[in-house]
């Protein structure tokens, strides 16, 4: 919210507002775990060979997991098959976000320089297909190699089948995020055979303890592996008999947060804007679509309770998930005792509402809005869960905003990640998440050593299962979907909502969160909204709306 000139009393309590430490467990927004398999990648950074394959087509999936996969060998069905690409796979590829939505051609970079610059291609193309063009011949048998369309310099030599040893000495120099693109273009054009083929390449690549796109890499190929068996929603639901116990998901989520700040950047950007908006309130109703565990409103009642002139009156609605009932262990009545006994230590007048439903079953009637109170709403990582008119008629997600712009609220917080996954078809989704997930890898990476086992167990939590779910589903079962800042904004006009933009005092306590990170975090303010990114890559935004 804009302030033309800020009271000390006010600049004051933000100050004292974020300098605490945090005392309540917070979990952030990604979905719990599956098992990963740890290639044991040594100092060369490729793992040990592992062989791979798809048996049991219509019963069995390969899941990566903490030794060395049984009953799973390259792929050795025999089947003719060609390369279609009329280009080679592996070219260079620019790293920016692979755009297909014309609302955000500026929206998801800073600048023209590449994403994060983790990878290089180490030699060129011509290796890398004639590696592959080996590797297709041993497998799959001489009619494999029938490839009209194939240009490439070396076609029609006479091809030596490699020795283990020439193997392990060419893979390393194959560039990864390549492998990967090219996989997911033979998966894209169900060319089988070249898929299987790649796979077994890239099993010798990734590693959930290796350099940020090997990890990426194995939770990208677990997706890819889902996708091609056709058993993408088959492999989310069934993760779920992995899930670690609540208070196991509680930790690693703690560990995610305390690595990396994007949670931080939500909290902290919705608390301030929320203070401003309701400085001279008395009543004041907060709706909280992603109230997880509540620990972010427990600063924010902290300082409400010192205000000049006494403390307002506050009830928070937590709107919650099932997600967050595991972590927790236990119903929303946990988070309203905790934060009512709070409350109580503060002098501040307190209720709590429980709405224990989905977003998608949220009606008027659930939230409870009473006449006198100011209304702040709050959507922190959570309305890309909603599906839109591209997977129901119902449109969830345009539904919602329209309820919540009839409560006429004083203001409402968006924080959601920058990335195009929504609308966008197979392969250029997965580019996309390629991309922008490189980016929070290695923002993670410079957190924890490599080996952490913690850090290790946090990304395999609260990571994979969301990489997997893009990749691997579709329709309704694919949950995640993000859209960029351009597309919420155009929803939002069309929902009657008006920007707001931030104040100074936004920006000014952003800063000072990312003091304690790698410099290589980036903040801008643009287009009225806060972008926080890794480098070149904006990764989420967070933006105020009356």
């Amino acid at each position: 919210m804009q302030t033309s000139q800020e009271h000390q009393s006010t600049s004051d309590g933000i100050h004292r507002l974020y300098h605490q430490p945090m005392q309540q467990q917070v979990e952030p927004y990604f979905f719990p775990s599956f098992q990963i398999l740890n290639n044991g990648c040594p100092d060369n950074g490729i793992s040990q060979a592992t062989q791979v394959s798809f048996q049991s087509y219509n019963e069995h999936y390969c899941t990566l997991d903490s030794s060395p996969a049984t009953g799973c060998v390259i792929y050795d069905t025999p089947s003719a098959g060609s390369i279609s690409s009329s280009r080679t796979p592996f070219s260079p590829q620019n790293s920016q976000s692979y755009l297909s939505d014309p609302h955000q051609s500026s929206d998801n970079i800073y600048g023209s320089s590449p994403v994060s610059g983790s990878s290089s291609v180490v030699d060129d193309g011509n290796e890398l297909w004639h590696t592959l063009r080996v590797m297709k011949i041993q497998l799959l048998g001489p009619e494999s190699d029938i490839d009209d369309s194939c240009s490439c310099s070396f076609k029609g030599a006479v091809d030596q089948p490699y020795s283990s040893n020439q193997m392990m000495q060419i893979i390393p120099r194959l560039d990864l995020t390549q492998v990967l693109i090219s996989c997911a273009e033979a998966v894209s054009n169900d060319d089988e055979p070249t898929a299987r083929c790649l796979m077994g390449v890239l099993e010798q690549m990734v590693s959930v303890s290796g350099e940020p796109i090997q990890r990426l890499g194995a939770y990208m190929l677990e997706g890819l592996r889902a996708r091609l068996l056709s058993s993408g929603s088959l492999i989310y639901k069934k993760l779920k008999c992995n899930e670690p116990t609540g208070s196991e998901l509680m930790s690693y989520m703690q560990v995610l947060y305390q690595m990396c700040p994007y949670y931080k950047f939500a909290y902290n950007s919705a608390n301030v804007v929320i203070w401003e908006a309701m400085e001279i309130e008395s009543r004041i109703h907060i709706i909280d679509f992603q109230i997880a565990q509540g620990s972010q409103w427990v600063s924010l009642i902290e300082i409400l309770g010192k205000r000049p002139g006494g403390p307002p009156h506050i009830r928070i609605t937590g709107v919650d998930d099932s997600q967050s009932v595991h972590a927790r262990g236990g119903g929303l009545d946990l988070v309203g005792k905790r934060l009512s006994k709070f409350a109580e230590s503060c002098g501040v007048p307190f209720e709590f509402h429980s709405a224990a439903i989905s977003g998608c079953e949220v009606e008027l009637e659930n939230l409870q809005v009473r006449h006198g109170e100011a209304l702040a709403v709050n959507f922190p990582y959570m309305l890309h869960h909603m599906p839109d008119e591209s997977v129901s008629t119902r449109n969830h997600r345009d539904r919602l905003l329209r309820l919540v712009k009839s409560l006429t609220p004083k203001v409402m917080i968006l924080v959601e990640q920058e990335s195009n996954t929504n609308t966008s078809s197979f392969f250029p989704r997965f580019r996309e998440t390629l991309d922008y997930y490189t980016a929070m890898f290695e923002s993670i990476d410079v957190a924890r050593p490599k080996n952490d086992k913690q850090r290790i167990s946090a990304e395999e939590h609260c990571v994979a299962r969301d990489i997997v779910n893009i990749i691997a589903c579709e329709g309704a079962e694919r949950v995640e979907r993000h859209e960029l800042f351009g597309k919420w904004s155009s929803r939002l006009a069309m929902a009657g909502f008006t920007q707001c933009p931030l104040s100074p005092s936004v920006t000014i306590r952003i800063k000072e969160v990312l003091k304690d990170y790698s410099k290589n975090y980036r903040l801008e303010e643009r287009d009225g909204a806060l972008h926080l990114g890794w480098k070149n890559r904006v990764l989420v935004t967070s933006s105020a709306w009356r």
